[in-house]
């Protein structure tokens, strides 16, 4: 059987640095295919979708808000044509009753050892709207290497540059922040993959440079610890969220490989300043990922905050504006407090305003959010700062013999005269 899977586009945010990643979902989903499955992928963020391919069956994965609507449009186009189309993926999970209206097929929830029924379904033309797993979650230790082979990795570099590759050592969480959805989607528990089947699916991946995109790697000190110390014989350098801030595993973490991390800052306490300093004096990176229009900021507040964060040596910095995704505490509150006026999906992206601040207006918002871009990267811009982590990596790798340039980097870095300039 030929089936088609299809990663929607979306509108990248103006202003900043635009690169594409290989997308996670769909290399995960295609590893839960039955064996008889022939797929092939397309990410329309790279290369166009054609609709005159020859395909048994369509699947869609969507991550993001702002892929809805294209994806709908994607789905629309193949049913006419008399194609059946399955969707799923994340932003399926949240938008679910609007997707089931350009869909022969939803699929809720977590994939391994459900596509069997579905494809038997769909070979017995027996197919169900909706597959709802929501919460019935496989054995994580069940959970093999994704199908990275789909991937057409030519089509993910900047500039020359070769990107990270996409992992996931974990699912679930077991905070519950505000804006997130994550407990909706996978469940407020921690589920982490036995140490040895990550680091059989790492031994897998040819790429150097990964980011590790679990909602958080700081929910178990021993798991934690165990991880960085298997991995450090990979010699990978890789990007993740939080770390346990703790002397023993931020050593750790440093010894595999961390790169960098993202790092929530929300206020300018002298908490942040220093779990900042403590991931530099191990030798980690840090990018502040800063959220904008909290009930509880005034405009002082965010212009504060903008100020503290030019004091804090931060490698990077990311702003959003708090967006009311559905399935979220925070589109709740806001709908019942009639403060949402824009349900554009395409305007959920973290970089417009779509409901009413307390505090201020919304244009005052918005521009607050543009100032904090063109603050932070008025004397250096981002993607010279991206360039200095890119340097820095790999100059890690030069020292390990791990560095593999693409053409590009061979040319621009050899010998280290770029780098040695930006160092």
């Amino acid at each position: 059987m030929k089936f088609r899977l299809i990663y929607p586009r979306w509108e990248k945010l103006e202003g900043q640095t635009t690169f594409n990643l290989p997308p996670h979902g769909p290399v995960v989903f295609a590893a839960s295919l039955p064996d008889y499955v022939d797929v092939k992928f397309t990410d329309e963020n790279v290369e166009p979708v054609s609709f005159d391919e020859e395909a048994d069956f369509i699947g869609i994965s969507m991550m993001l808000s702002t892929q809805v609507k294209r994806g709908w449009e994607i789905a629309d186009t193949f049913r006419k044509k008399g194609k059946k189309v399955l969707f799923g993926g994340i932003s399926t999970m949240l938008h679910a009753e609007e997707t089931m209206l350009h869909a022969d097929a939803v699929f809720l929830g977590e994939a391994e050892g459900r596509m069997e029924e579905v494809f038997s379904d769909f070979n017995n033309n027996s197919l169900k709207k909706l597959y709802n797993y929501m919460y019935r979650f496989p054995d994580i230790a069940s959970i093999g290497p994704a199908r990275r082979d789909i991937l057409n990795n030519k089509l993910y570099n900047h500039k020359g540059v070769q990107m990270v590759d996409l992992f996931h050592a974990s699912r679930g969480c077991k905070f519950s922040c505000y804006p997130c959805a994550v407990t909706y989607l996978g469940g407020r528990g921690f589920r982490p993959r036995p140490v040895e089947k990550a680091i059989e699916e790492l031994e897998t991946i040819e790429n150097n440079r990964l980011f590790i995109v679990d909602n958080s790697l700081a929910q178990s000190t021993k798991w934690e610890m165990e991880l960085f110390e298997a991995m450090i014989p990979l010699k990978k350098k890789w990007i993740s969220h939080t770390i346990e801030d703790d002397p023993k595993v931020l050593d750790l973490a440093a010894k595999a490989g961390a790169w960098y991390v993202y790092q929530a800052v929300f206020d300018t306490s002298d908490y942040i300043k220093e779990r900042i300093k403590r991931y530099h004096d191990f030798g980690i990176g840090v990018e502040g990922t800063v959220l904008l229009g909290l009930d509880n900021q005034t405009e002082d507040d965010i212009r504060h905050l903008i100020d503290f964060l030019l004091e804090i040596d931060l490698d990077l910095a990311e702003f959003t504006v708090l967006t009311p995704f559905p399935k979220t505490k925070v589109y709740d509150d806001l709908i019942r407090q009639g403060r949402i006026f824009d349900y554009d999906w395409n305007h959920y992206n973290a970089g417009k305003v779509v409901y009413q601040p307390k505090n201020m207006s919304p244009e005052r918002l918005q521009e607050l959010y543009n100032y904090a871009w063109e603050s932070f990267y008025r004397d250096e811009p981002q993607s010279q700062k991206m360039f200095k982590l890119f340097s820095k990596v790999m100059l890690r790798e030069m020292n390990d013999n791990t560095f593999r340039p693409r053409q590009r980097e061979l040319t621009d870095y050899s010998f280290g005269k770029k780098i040695s300039r930006t160092l």
